[in-house]
């Protein structure tokens, strides 16, 4: 049973966002309240990722910034997922992972899927894959690093493989930008019941930790990675989801 996530209702001190045990207990919850659409976001994107497995050949697809697994196990419950299908999830939190492995537990033990520590910023060499999924993962990635990330996955990718991009963004325009953060903040306070307080401390806590970019700037990244095929499938104000195919 997931927990709801209160952790910003119950501390005193602001720190630095981190995803530690007290986090990764709530993180399911915590998710699914502080994404705009994150259901719809998640069935979306599995709809789209089994297109890109063949039923023919063993389809791999890495989840960088994988969690608590949940898009790893919506994709495996999708009815058109092959079952020759294998997925790699990496995580640089253990406890992120653990609950991952307890989600997961049959097709781990199936060996269909296999969960790795690694830190996005010093990742080992990725196997030859059909997709990468990259949620709401590289904003947390330092900036000077995320290029390199990219081009990374774009040498991983089979021919015709895809990434699936999801981040929270900036808009150019210093108005809107405003206008679209208000109403993200009314968003969580009034459909997913968070306080003003709670919302102001944890804006406060990923100050420092998650560092968005303008849709153009994660376009331009993509370009500079290889990528000449891209779109944007989905978007909610400061929130995007991008596809880009080798």
């Amino acid at each position: 049973m997931t927990q709801e996530d209160r952790i910003f209702q119950q501390i005193n001190r602001v720190e630095d966002f981190t995803f530690d045990e007290r986090v990764a207990t709530v993180f399911d919850n915590m998710v699914s309240r502080s994404v705009p659409f994150y259901s719809e976001i998640q069935r979306l994107q599995s709809d789209l990722i089994v297109e890109f497995l063949s039923t023919q050949d063993d389809g791999v697809v890495c989840d960088l910034g994988c969690s608590t697994g949940t898009t790893i196990e919506h994709i495996i419950n999708h009815p058109k997922c092959p079952k020759t299908a294998r997925f790699v999830g990496f995580d640089n939190s253990e406890p992120m992972l653990d609950k991952a492995r307890a989600k997961l537990s049959t097709a781990v033990a199936e060996q269909s899927v296999s969960l790795q520590a690694a830190d996005l910023s010093d990742l080992p060499a990725l196997p030859a894959c059909d997709v990468v999924i990259l949620n709401w993962t590289l904003q947390f990635v330092r900036p000077i690093g995320r290029e390199h990330l990219l081009k990374n996955i774009y040498t991983a990718l089979k021919p015709g493989g895809v990434l699936f991009l999801s981040e929270k963004i900036l808009s150019g325009d210093a108005a809107l930008n405003r206008l679209y953060i208000d109403h993200y903040l009314e968003f969580k306070k009034s459909q997913s019941g968070y306080t003003n307080e709670e919302n102001q401390r944890k804006r406060e806590a990923l100050e420092n930790v998650l560092i968005p970019y303008r849709l153009e700037e994660n376009y331009l990244l993509l370009e500079r990675a290889g990528f000449k095929r891209i779109d944007t499938y989905f978007r909610w104000l400061n929130f995007a989801c991008l596809i880009a195919i080798k």
